[in-house]
């Protein structure tokens, strides 16, 4: 295995492009493992040499919710794991070849798996860190404040840790609709065919059921919050900000980490790597859940 510190930013930003980044130098214990009956229904499972009892990382990749795969996971794996965790990848399916709810209960459906099935591959499934970059965010924040996807699954609050959304802008959908939109007419700009308010569902209860503000609230055993989002970036710094208040007035522990000259794509990208701010903050928050 690579040492952690010859793994290096440039090697990992190499080709990547905004919807679309490298996939891990490391290969998967277990791979393509089926959680469901179609063909995106899989998951990649990378655990550490012995693995016996340790925590869980579950990422969710980004895309748009129409784009991405479970390979684009750069350094995560191999960090992770040399770290003492297990680390799972999953697909699900896209829009618009599905909408809005299924794609969801996908990855609801996959983390299920894990619940029910990660112990045989080392890991602990009452210790599971939900994450995700972009439209994985969203997914991430959603299924860790809305818990009829995960109850549907067989998944109780108290086995999540932890919540790490990465610079989503779909928290409070209704808000970034609005915000979008009006930014184009002001500059009378055409309104994009099929925007956050068409693939949401196009009605505004469905907008505000897909956002996780609208599911936050005290005593329903949410999970602690670190939120990660690009600092320079408006849109995204707003809806951390705003979900991170509304995890904050329920009295469910939050921290919110603005990452400086970096991007929306990098910060992804360099999750994991040495000397990275966002990375630093990760390994605190996480530790932290786990003493608790």
């Amino acid at each position: 295995m690579t040492a952690l510190r010859n793994i290096t930013a440039a090697a990992i930003l190499a080709a990547s492009a905004a919807t679309a980044a490298e996939p891990s130098a490391l290969k998967p214990t277990a791979a393509n493992i089926a959680y469901g009956e179609q063909e995106r229904n899989v998951l990649d499972i990378y655990a550490p040499a012995d693995a016996k009892n340790l925590p869980v990382v579950f990422w969710i990749h980004g895309g748009g919710w129409q784009a991405g795969d479970k390979s684009s996971v750069q350094a995560k794996p191999q960090v992770f794991t040399e770290k003492g965790f297990v680390f799972v990848a999953a697909n699900y399916r896209l829009l618009p070849k599905v909408d809005m709810g299924t794609l969801v209960r996908d990855v609801a459906k996959a983390l299920g798996w894990v619940h029910k099935d990660i112990a045989e591959h080392g890991g602990d499934p009452q210790r599971l860190f939900v994450m995700g970059h972009s439209a994985g965010a969203q997914l991430a924040a959603l299924l860790c404040t809305d818990d009829r996807y995960l109850q549907a699954e067989g998944v109780p609050f108290a086995a999540l840790k932890g919540c790490v959304p990465v610079d989503g802008d779909t928290y409070d959908i209704p808000a970034i609709i609005e915000t979008a939109e009006t930014r184009l007419r002001v500059h009378g700009l055409p309104m994009p065919q099929y925007g956050h308010r068409l693939k949401f569902g196009n009605t505004p209860a469905l907008h505000r059921d897909f956002s996780a503000v609208t599911h936050v609230a005290k005593d329903k055993g949410i999970p602690p919050f670190l939120i990660l989002y690009v600092a320079n970036h408006p849109d995204n710094t707003a809806q951390a900000q705003r979900f991170g208040a509304v995890l904050k007035d329920a009295g469910i522990p939050v921290r919110l980490f603005g990452a400086k000259e970096t991007t929306h794509t990098r910060i992804n990208a360099e999750l994991g790597l040495p000397d990275d701010p966002a990375t630093k903050a990760l390994w605190e928050f996480m530790a932290g859940a786990l003493k608790k």
